[in-house]
């Protein structure tokens, strides 16, 4: 089967059907292009999706990628990371194997093709010449053997013809033989013309068409050959980097299985848990004590008459419904007159009221004091990490520095080593500097971790009553207690139940906040806590003070040493004992 034999008359078809061939080379190169450049794009979309929900730097969602499903995820972004790089690694190798290669093999071909369908085109052109050559000698052939003829006649008329003298005779017949002469000559030309066009027409059909389609066959067939393995490498592209695409969605599984819900859980309970034990059981209330007084007891004349009972205009509390709900409000005294009250005030010495208008503890204290004991655990235990990595960094560039002194001692010519020690003085300054932080730092974290309660000592924290110690059973006439919203936090109200009203000018009432509150309580210190915030007072460990108001949530406790000095505590440093009588107090039993 042979282009040249079967095809030998289809030059024109032949040379359409290759320009044909190579059109859909360039058209598959065009298509791989466009596949490489999807890759690309689709790479560029993956990372950057991935890069999108990658945490960001010392940022809050940092935190958060200390739970498994969160390092799951993290691991999810990173093999996708990965399989990005897969699908950039299928466009680089299909660039370089396939479509480089089969733009220089399509520029190759049509070189190729060119020069064969050249070479056919000028056997064609030779072929025309010689059936030009040939049709002008059978012509002349013709012509000649024409004028000879007449030639011959026009003589055998003159010969006939007794009028004609002999020599037109002879002329005649000379002028015969020469035209018969040329007829022979051209029939020689004619035969030899002819003999070479058959040879060269023989040669044009077997020989010259055959090489040249059999050429134009082979880089046909090569053509074909070398699509067919771009689409064999095409596959195979694919293909290689399918154990590392599989490697990829492997480490997605495995990350997804090593997501522990209980771990998360404990990492739950080790970010919030403040180290402060449930509150205890609630007291009962007793509000039948007015009711076990005789009938004469309660009688109006009785009551004028001993003085003893003390006029109290006062509500019913409602009691507490919620360990963290509570709306029931303590009565108001009852007023002085309005002169007492002011020459009261013009002679007392100045206190410290109205602390709730005050930010408790004002910015956050430098060994986080304000926190929870296990909060503020956590908080110094990262300080000291944080300045430890410092000091490290420090003291690598204080090793650095005198590496290159030591070099400049040796070789002066490469520097002044007395350049290096105002340097070197600094970084040592530096590092003494961070030491004695970490050390301030690391002296609190282990005092914190020396003192910080036990459940045992917890418990009778929240439970035990202190009964060694009296305690004033004056009614709170300012407590405030707080309501839990639904969020959570923290709001707090006065009562309007059963409240005395009482009749007074508003002047009078702007002295109510001026008298010392009541003592419901006391309190025994766990912790030394220096107060150097406005509103709070420094207490020594095992000191006991009077408690003047509750822990409303915020985490603070008001507590009086004496009548001049009050102010707040953080709740979690000391051990707070109630009286029980003491009207709208929280007691614990």
């Amino acid at each position: 089967m042979s282009w040249g034999t079967e095809l030998w008359d289809q030059f024109d078809n032949l040379e359409k059907h290759t320009q044909w061939g190579i059109d859909v080379l360039e058209k598959y190169i065009k298509f791989v292009k466009e596949r490489t450049e999807i890759e690309l794009s689709y790479a560029k979309q993956l990372r950057n999706l991935s890069k999108k929900y990658q945490p960001k730097k010392n940022s809050k969602e940092e935190e958060e990628y200390k739970y498994t499903s969160c390092k799951a995820f993290l691991s999810t972004l990173n093999e996708m990371n990965d399989y990005a790089g897969q699908h950039e690694v299928i466009s680089e190798n299909m660039t370089s194997q396939i479509t480089v290669d089969l733009a220089r093999f399509v520029q190759e071909l049509k070189q190729e093709r060119k020069s064969n369908f050249h070479d056919g085109r000028k056997a064609q052109q030779h072929m025309e010449t010689c059936w030009k050559q040939l049709e002008s000698s059978k012509r002349r052939f013709e012509r000649d053997c024409k004028e000879a003829d007449r030639a011959q006649q026009y003589f055998e008329k003159m010969d006939a013809d007794i009028n004609v003298t002999k020599a037109d005779v002879e002329k005649a017949r000379q002028q015969a033989q020469i035209r018969h002469q040329m007829a022979e000559d051209s029939k020689a030309d004619y035969s030899s013309s002819l003999q070479k066009f058959n040879q060269e027409q023989h040669e044009y059909y077997h020989t010259h068409i055959p090489s040249i389609f059999q050429k134009i066959q082979e880089m046909e067939e090569r053509r074909i050959v070398r699509i067919g393995e771009s689409m064999k490498t095409y596959a195979e592209v694919d293909r290689q980097v399918i154990p590392i695409i599989g490697k990829c969605l492997d480490g997605i599984v495995k990350a997804a299985e090593a997501i522990n819900q209980k771990s998360d859980s404990q990492l739950v309970i080790e970010a919030y848990k403040s180290g402060f034990e449930p509150p205890g059981d609630i007291e009962f209330e007793d509000y039948t004590q007015p009711m076990k007084r005789t009938v004469s007891d309660n009688s109006l004349s009785n009551s004028r008459g001993d003085g003893k009972p003390e006029l109290k205009f006062g509500g019913k509390s409602k009691g507490k419904l919620w360990p963290f709900i509570k709306k029931n409000k303590s009565p108001k005294q009852q007023k002085e007159p309005l002169s007492h009250r002011f020459n009261e005030f013009m002679i007392s010495k100045p206190k410290i009221h109205c602390f709730r208008s005050l930010k408790r503890g004002g910015a956050t204290p430098e060994d986080f004091s304000n926190l929870p004991p296990e909060q503020r655990r956590k908080k110094l235990q990262q300080k000291v990490d944080e300045l430890n990595k410092e000091i490290q960094k420090e003291m690598d560039q204080r090793d650095a520095i005198t590496k290159m002194k030591d070099v400049y001692l040796k070789n002066p010519q490469m520097g002044d080593p007395a350049s290096l020690d105002h340097k070197l003085t600094e970084v040592s300054q530096n590092i003494e500097k961070l030491r004695l932080e970490a050390q301030k730092f690391e002296a609190w974290l282990a005092e914190v971790e020396g003192r910080l309660p036990t459940r045992g000592e917890q418990a009778r924290r929240q439970s035990g009553m202190y009964d060694g110690q009296g305690a004033p059973t004056t009614a709170n006439s300012c407590a405030q207690d707080r309501e839990s919203s639904p969020d959570g936090s923290y709001t707090e109200e006065r009562s309007q139940e059963n409240e005395v009203k009482v009749l007074a000018t508003d002047f009078d009432d702007e002295f109510d906040d001026e008298e010392p509150l009541p003592a419901i309580g006391t309190c025994k210190a766990l912790y030394t806590f220096e107060g150097q915030n406005e509103g709070t007072i420094s207490v020594i460990e095992g000191e006991i003070l009077y408690v003047i108001e509750e822990d409303k949530g915020d985490g603070w406790t008001r507590i009086r040493r004496n009548e001049d000095e009050e102010g707040y505590v953080p709740t979690s440093y000391v051990e707070v004992y109630l009286d029980k009588n003491a009207k709208g107090a929280k007691t614990y039993i």
